[in-house]
């Protein structure tokens, strides 16, 4: 349970809300009548829409911090000591590297830490540590998850950042990376400095502006025909974003390729994992494609998704490629392919000059297995959206019963139910008695009676509607007073 003192220690006082330079509604402190019952009402509502904000903001809400306050219990593990403890112990089997500097908060993950790096015989070169746990979707066992890892560093593409080396073991993964001074695509975006912490950077970026049109062409295509690589040689990506791409020069390289063996969670899950049609991982990297074009084109992440409707964009092949992904019609009806969207002509005239051959074989049965992989995430992912889709119509339901509107036509039904069953208890008493007189008129076997006071007619059925009534009426009015026909003997 959460006091406003939590809220305001972790408004106020936490380094990383602090650098993310954010404006977020936390109420204001009140001294005297902190008490009153009207004040703790407003405030409730003011400490959930603060709430509301933070878990709706992308960045934020995936922040660490963010996650201990909501759930301490399941975020009490301190990753940075486990990933120090698993480093010390490479360094010692391999002792020509050693850490230069620690890079904190650099990453979105909670479970990835990253350090500045270098060889003791080569002390001006950089390069970047990065440890990892294991996911939710490892689904490689422990013998081909080493192997793929360690063969990345022999995969060679002009659009793959270069792997320096990667080792995994049954808990973990460990890969090295030439530091880029130049930094991400996001961060040539956001004009950020690499090595500030990733809420600093990209939290709440002071001037927002897209790139070029030439940019977003040639980038788009480099990344896109990547993809495409990675598609025909079945190894499974699903982890595409601007963060993830290095910029070296004028050529845009793609990073974490270790992601998806290491079975950790993409960038974007909480977008296209309420989307049925994003069901495979072509799908999740057209999807994130989106993302990453939207960026480029207006220097920020989309505010929802769906879009319906776009900014002014450098050329309308952007807006076209766009509605083509991110529009809920494009989310209804499925992905185009990395294929289709190359034959575009935001894409189709744009001219590569690197020759670089490709390069990267692997063997028919670790394709094999990473063929089961693949559809084991999917088929994890196919479940989850299911079940959010169950949840949607659970919550779309239970708020259209309890609206305002379909009380008023409760009520309404009510009342017109209560009259009904009234007036056909008084057409029913009617004909009993008519009968009753056309028996007596009739000279039939009957009891004989005086004129002046006729045989009362049978008050139980009366008596059963008007209690049938009864109980509807206080099924939808609780607070009535509780009486009835049948209680009075």
């Amino acid at each position: 349970m959460k006091d406003f003192s939590d809220f305001f220690f972790l408004n106020n006082f936490s380094s990383l809300f602090k650098i993310s330079t954010l404006s977020l509604p936390l109420p204001p402190k009140k001294l005297i009548g902190n008490m009153e019952r009207e004040f703790i009402a407003e405030r409730q509502k003011g400490l959930q829409a603060y709430l509301d904000v933070i878990t709706t903001h992308h960045i934020l809400s995936n922040c660490e911090l963010v996650k201990k306050f909501l759930d301490p219990n399941s975020y009490s593990v301190n990753y940075t000591e486990i990933a120090l403890q698993h480093v010390s112990m490479f360094f010692r089997s391999e002792p020509k590297w050693e850490v230069a500097e620690p890079l904190k908060d650099i990453g979105w993950r909670i479970r990835k830490k990253y350090f500045l790096m270098k060889i003791k015989n080569q002390p001006k070169e950089r390069l970047v540590l990065s440890w990892a746990d294991l996911g939710p979707d490892k689904y490689l066992s422990d013998r081909d998850l080493q192997y793929a890892v360690k063969l990345l560093s022999s995969c060679s593409h002009p659009y793959i950042y270069k792997i320096t080396f990667a080792t995994a073991n049954e808990s973990s993964a460990l890969v090295i990376r030439p530091f880029s001074e130049k930094g991400t695509l996001k961060d040539l975006i956001y004009k950020a400095k690499p090595k500030d912490p990733f809420l600093k950077k990209y939290c709440n970026p002071k001037k927002i502006q897209g790139l070029e049109l030439q940019q977003i062409k040639t980038y788009g295509r480099q990344i896109l025909e990547v993809l495409k690589f990675l598609h025909e040689k079945g190894f499974p990506y699903g982890h595409l974003h601007s963060a993830n791409v290095m910029l070296d020069g004028d050529t845009c390289k793609l990073l974490d390729l270790e992601n998806s063996l290491l079975g950790l969670p993409s960038f974007y899950r909480s977008y296209f994992s309420q989307f049925r049609k994003i069901n495979t991982l072509e799908g999740v990297d057209v999807h994130c494609f989106g993302h990453l074009l939207y960026e480029m084109t207006y220097g920020r992440p989309p505010d929802t998704i769906p879009v319906e409707s776009f900014p002014p964009a450098p050329s309308v092949f952007v807006v076209s490629v766009l509605e083509s992904i991110l529009t809920s019609e494009a989310l209804k009806n499925g992905m185009p392919t990395v294929s289709r969207l190359l034959q575009m002509p935001l894409f189709s005239d744009v001219l590569l000059t690197n020759s670089e051959k490709p390069q990267f074989k692997i063997p028919t049965k670790l394709k094999e297995a990473l063929k089961i992989s693949k559809e084991c995430i999917e088929k994890r992912l196919t479940e989850e959206q299911k079940l959010i889709h169950q949840h949607r119509r659970l919550t779309r339901a239970q708020s259209h019963h309890g609206s305002e509107e379909e009380k008023k036509k409760r009520k309404i039904l009510a009342r017109k139910k209560s009259k009904r069953s009234a007036n056909e208890s008084g057409e029913e008493h009617s004909a009993k008695y008519s009968n009753s007189n056309n028996s007596a008129g009739s000279g039939a076997s009957s009891p004989l009676t005086s004129p002046s006071s006729p045989t009362p007619p049978s008050t139980a059925g009366m008596f059963k509607d008007h209690c049938s009534v009864y109980l509807y009426v206080v099924s939808l009015f609780p607070s009535a007073p509780q009486w009835c026909c049948c209680s009075q003997g």
